[in-house]
């Protein structure tokens, strides 16, 4: 199953990081963010990326063009007949990425209508390039199945900055974007969604957490799978610091491959 990954944001709450590089390449344990991400999607058995690139795409588009450049061991043999040998094997050699340039300005609901462009399949799966999770997308995926209906987002307990929810059972019947107040559960970011979804978004303007998000609730068409386990975004540097230092522990609860 595709799974599309927004990386164009411009990252501003970050920008001791982001005036060099695009937020999902600032790094946690000494890779990007995105890279982690990618493993926890391919750790289920999805390897098929579609990355929506915007501000400073460039960066990610060198690091995947050079990947074993990038993470591997290398020996150069210089002279007239030059040889590069890397050593290091990587359990990444089957991904396919597709690098989309989905403008410098897009919003998120923009972004993702350009990449159902290369979306062939009915279901597709959907996150940001912020955040870490440890919760099984494969039951989420089979939840999603289940109800039959258009949208399904994993949905977390953290304190409230995000887009707030208030269920009927699984079913989202309202969406609220960033309340000021805390909520039991919000949205972690982590979607399935059918390719119909194209039909609640509308040009490059489109912001996905709002009128869609809105919309599907509405609809009864959008709902929650609740995961009480590990979720954190990195939306400043001392949330990056916190990852990186959960990590240092070598039991970073998103690590599940």
């Amino acid at each position: 199953m595709k799974v599309v990954i927004l990386c164009g944001g411009l990252g501003t709450r970050m920008r001791e990081e982001t005036e060099f590089r695009p937020k999902p390449m600032v790094l946690v344990g000494g890779r990007p963010i995105l890279w982690h991400i990618m493993k926890y999607y391919a750790h289920y058995g999805h390897k098929e990326f579609v990355l929506c690139l915007g501000y400073k795409g460039e960066v990610i588009k060198d690091y995947f063009r050079n990947y074993h450049w990038n993470t591997s061991d290398v020996t150069l043999r210089l002279g007239r007949v030059p040889q590069t040998t890397y050593h290091t094997q990587h359990d990444e050699e089957d991904w396919q990425v597709t690098l989309m340039d989905t403008g410098q300005e897009t919003q998120t609901g923009g972004r993702l209508r350009r990449a159902l462009a290369h979306i062939n399949d009915d279901t597709f799966l959907m996150t940001y390039g912020d955040g870490l999770i440890n919760s099984n997308i494969n039951d989420t995926i089979n939840f999603h199945k289940k109800h039959g209906k258009i949208a399904t987002l994993t949905a977390v307990q953290p304190s409230g900055r995000f887009g707030a929810l208030a269920l009927e059972g699984s079913q989202v019947v309202v969406f609220t974007e960033k309340p000021e107040r805390e909520a039991a559960f919000v949205s972690g970011g982590f979607f399935v969604f059918q390719k119909s979804i194209g039909d609640y978004l509308d040009d490059d303007t489109c912001v996905l957490e709002q009128e869609p998000c809105r919309r599907l609730a509405r609809e009864g068409q959008l709902h929650a799978y609740q995961h009480t386990g590990f979720w954190q975004c990195m939306d400043t540097i001392r949330e990056q610091e916190l990852l990186n230092k959960v990590w240092r522990t070598g039991q970073a609860p998103w690590k599940i491959w």
